[in-house]
């Protein structure tokens, strides 16, 4: 049996403006994730990762260097709790 997990990401450097929420909604619907990404008024990108523990860290070690246009200088997470509520992987505003 497989391990769901759920964690929050936050992204700091040039990560808004350069494609990176939409490059994570397509890298997460590759790992068969569900959550959502937004960018915050701080300058970061904050993500909620739901899924199976190895697509989960996966995915972390793909944000940490992001698209090509991105420049990654700090991604930190915590855990979260975990809600089944989500299907898919959303963009929010």
């Amino acid at each position: 049996m497989t391990q769901v997990i759920s964690i929050r990401v936050y992204v700091s450097g040039k990560v808004q403006g350069v494609g990176y929420r939409y490059w994570t909604r397509s890298m997460a619907q590759r790992f068969g994730l569900r959550g959502w990404v937004r960018n915050t008024p701080d300058g970061r990108v904050e993500a909620l990762l739901v899924g199976e523990c190895t697509a989960v860290k996966m995915m972390l070690a793909l944000m940490r260097q992001g698209p090509p246009a991105a420049r990654v200088t700090c991604l930190v997470h915590e855990p979260a709790k975990l809600e089944n509520a989500y299907s898919g992987f959303q963009i929010r505003q």
